[in-house]
């Protein structure tokens, strides 16, 4: 089954021509299915790369997904604002809606405190809404940081050089969003933070799913698997950490080549795709076992979280 999206969003064109099975919403409309509801707040300044890419992984599943676009108030510089104004809702719109699943993206800002970001306060508001409004979350790099000091308290801690590349992580739990992975896997990391295990394990309410001894944590769940928090990127597509990396060098900043990505570490060959598959498997796991299985086909009647 397809993801329901406009038709002149740019991912829809993009999905299309790599035979994914998108659907416009004037045709999902009138089939009588209720679609999985999922809300993408989008706090990655690329924001149409960062759409399709979660998209791309959102749509490898037989279910019918309806995708809606959530920013928060913050000036774009790298996204148009016809764009935001066509495609995106603010906070106020959708407040009153329920919806199965809502991601939250990461956001360059990690190097910041939590309360000097300029739209803490709201993403602190739709954190809060979340547990009334979404049966589960799923947050990704520094909004897993974020989500978990919210609601829990854990620290965020400075690495002293960017975490940065495809790093081996092993599953530590028979989770149902781990189902069918290898003991083995590897995921993308771009951030300068990290958690410390012992600070995660003294919260009876958190479990990790999986640790890397290279890149620490990755990913921990909430009440059930009605909460995500990954600190990696799965949605990163093969060219996005080289992308970063050029970047960087082209603005001199201190940064190191990609661990295991580049073959023989040589920035001039194409980087090894090594991550697809568990990334596809990874959401296809969190809507079908996670989502689909558990949420209320009246969404009004969603349980609230303590």
């Amino acid at each position: 089954m397809p993801i329901r999206i406009p038709e002149n969003l740019p991912a829809y064109d993009t999905l299309v021509k790599e035979n994914i099975f998108v659907m416009p919403r004037t045709r999902a409309e009138h089939q009588d299915i209720r679609p999985l509801k999922v809300l993408l707040l989008n706090l990655m300044p690329k924001k149409i790369e960062t759409e399709t890419q979660l998209m791309r992984l959102l749509s490898n599943t037989p279910l019918q997904v309806d995708v809606e676009l959530l920013q928060v108030e913050h000036v774009s510089r790298n996204t148009s604002a016809k764009h935001l104004e066509t495609f995106y809702k603010n906070f106020s719109e959708v407040r009153r809606d329920f919806y199965d699943g809502l991601i939250i993206t990461g956001a360059p800002v990690e190097q910041l405190e939590f309360e000097q970001v300029d739209y803490w306060e709201e993403l602190c508001d739709i954190m809060t809404w979340s547990r009334t409004h979404v049966y589960s979350t799923m947050y990704i790099c520094w909004a897993a940081l974020a989500g978990l000091y919210f609601h829990y308290g854990i620290p965020k801690y400075p690495l002293e050089k960017k975490l940065f590349g495809i790093f081996p992580h092993r599953a530590e739990s028979d989770n149902p969003i781990l189902r069918g992975f290898d003991d083995v896997f590897p995921v993308p990391h771009s951030r300068h933070s990290e958690l410390h295990r012992e600070d995660i394990e003294r919260h009876p309410g958190l479990e990790i799913l999986s640790y890397s001894p290279l890149a620490g944590v990755y990913m921990v769940a909430a009440r059930g698997g009605r909460e995500f928090f990954l600190t990696g990127h799965a949605e990163y597509e093969r060219d996005t950490l080289k992308g970063e990396y050029f970047r960087d060098v082209e603005k001199g900043l201190p940064i190191e080549i990609p661990f295991n990505y580049f073959p023989g570490n040589n920035p001039n060959c194409e980087p090894i795709f090594s991550w697809r598959c568990h990334a596809n498997l990874m959401y296809s796991n969190w809507l079908n076992y996670c989502v689909y299985q558990q949420t209320p086909f009246d969404l009004t009647t969603l349980p609230e979280l303590p």
